[in-house]
């Protein structure tokens, strides 16, 4: 597993890198990464405490001569979203994720790599073990649960942190500094399911949509890219000329990230499944064309599926209310920011749907930086799911992080900055979520800046981190530390 890492600098980030790597850390099970780092910050002799949710903080005393340094909390979280191609035979419970080295690139071999946020862990860890930095105290934040609702942010003991300055190592450009984020909401439809017998005559087709780049539904909800969900209930629909019945559809697997495949088995007259076959791939042509520039690798696709026998199938009601229903629903960017050129206000992701035997879950997840807005977007949507016959649920959220460019963190930062590299960081806002938001309604006066290395397509299995911005993110960390006061 350390192959792909040798020789790569910094020497002991990398190191911590790989080891987590094969660790198993989904969001809500981040028991064995937890053990990780309380039984490592025992192994240096530093304190560690864990609140009843399960973050951690390990306090790391100042390095000689900086004990009346204001102290800094380096935070990060312990789970990384898991998704993997079709293909790749991979438990995410239990199997090292598979680092790949490509170039200038990190990569995994199949799945997300887990640098969304991995590069914080290592970062933090890397800062426990090296005695030869030069700092003020130091509390190193480990929180659990960001990815699927920032449940161990929400639930932190305040008493757990004494720093009122706060280094969130979870963004993804290097050269760029955070300041805002987006606070987000999560809203689903659930259908209860009425099944009847499938036609003697009708034919079991399985339709796929597959081959999309699928990724952060915050970071990068305005590219443009495509919705399996969305195409393949096009499809669906388009197949309602051969009068094609839907029997499951299950796509998407996270509410934020935006989904890359989706797949639902069909019942189609067998006098029409040649007809079926044409239009998809009519369909494929067509959806390739839509997407073209960034979808290369789209694939529409029906299959029959021998052995399936005649089975069940939605009752027509619930499949017209299903596909209208997902049809009339919005995925994308609603509102561009008004004051900051570039930046996505507000947006929503169509993000999974699955099928039991009870019922049918589409879930989506909004975003917006204006509450207002957010609440708007969320309204929508649950405006939407009624009309279409669904029960609504929705999530109370988590709240946005308002900038401010008055922060002594950030002048501080942008001091270093200039110091290094000869020029300002650039300084933004992002349409995704961070834990500073809620860090900061737990911890008031909470002063906070974010920054990171390059990450790109996280939230997918072409999650990939830029080599050479680890080094010069690791050594601008280092001189915020060095220089604060």
């Amino acid at each position: 597993m350390t192959e792909a890492v040798d020789g790569l600098k910094p020497e002991l980030f990398w190191r911590y890198f790989a080891e987590i790597a094969c660790i198993p850390r989904p969001s809500k099970h981040e028991e064995l990464i937890a053990r990780y780092v309380l039984d490592t910050a025992e192994k240096l002799g530093l304190r560690a405490t864990q609140d009843g949710c399960g973050n951690i903080v390990v306090k790391k005393p100042a390095s000689p001569g900086r004990e009346q340094v204001r102290s800094i909390c380096l935070q990060a979280h312990l789970d990384m979203v898991c998704e993997k191609n079709v293909a790749k035979i991979h438990d995410f419970l239990k199997d090292p994720i598979e680092l790949v080295r490509r170039g200038e690139v990190l990569m995994a071999n199949g799945t997300t790599l887990g640098a969304d946020n991995g590069v914080g862990v290592a970062a933090n860890l890397a800062v426990m073990a090296d005695r030869s930095l030069v700092h003020g105290p130091l509390e190193l934040l480990f929180t659990v649960d960001e990815e699927t609702g920032l449940t161990g942010a929400q639930n932190l003991d305040p008493a757990l942190v004494e720093s009122r300055t706060l280094l969130n190592l979870d963004s993804e450009e290097e050269g760029m500094l955070i300041v805002g984020c987006a606070g987000g909401r999560d809203a689903l439809g659930r259908w209860q399911v009425a099944f009847e017998s499938a036609p003697a005559h009708f034919v079991a087709c399985f339709l796929s949509v597959k081959g999309l780049r699928g990724g952060h539904s915050g970071l990068e909800i305005d590219k443009g890219l495509g919705n399996a969900i969305k195409l393949l209930n096009r499809a669906v629909m388009r197949l309602s000329a051969v009068d094609a019945r839907l029997s499951t559809i299950d796509g998407g697997k996270m509410r934020n990230a935006i989904p890359r495949e989706c797949g639902a088995l069909l019942f189609i007259p067998r006098e029409s499944v040649n007809r079926a076959e044409e239009l998809v791939s009519e369909l494929n042509a067509t959806f390739r064309g839509e997407l073209a520039f960034v979808e290369p690798d789209l694939v529409v696709s029906m299959a029959r599926q021998d052995g399936a026998g005649n089975g069940k199938v939605l009752v027509p009601s619930l499949q017209q209310k299903l596909c209208r229903t997902i049809a009339a629903l919005p995925h994308g960017v609603l509102h561009m920011s008004a004051d900051i050129p570039g930046l996505a206000e507000t947006s929503t992701n169509l993000a999974s749907v699955a099928t039991t035997e009870d019922d049918i879950v589409l879930v989506t997840s909004q975003r917006s930086s204006v509450a207002s807005r957010l609440t708007e977007a969320a309204e929508t949507v649950a405006v939407i799911f009624e009309l279409g016959g669904a029960r609504v649920e929705a999530s109370d959220g988590y709240p946005g992080w308002k900038p401010n460019l008055a922060s002594p963190i950030l002048k501080l930062a942008q001091e270093c900055h200039r110091s290094l590299y000869g020029k300002d960081a650039e300084v933004r806002a992002i349409h995704a979520g961070l834990e500073c938001g809620i860090i900061g309604e737990r911890i008031p006066g909470m002063d906070m800046v974010s920054f990171g290395p390059t990450l790109e397509a996280v939230h997918s299995p072409d999650e990939k981190i830029y080599i050479e911005s680890v080094a010069k993110f690791w050594e601008f960390l280092l001189a915020i530390l060095k220089s604060s006061e």
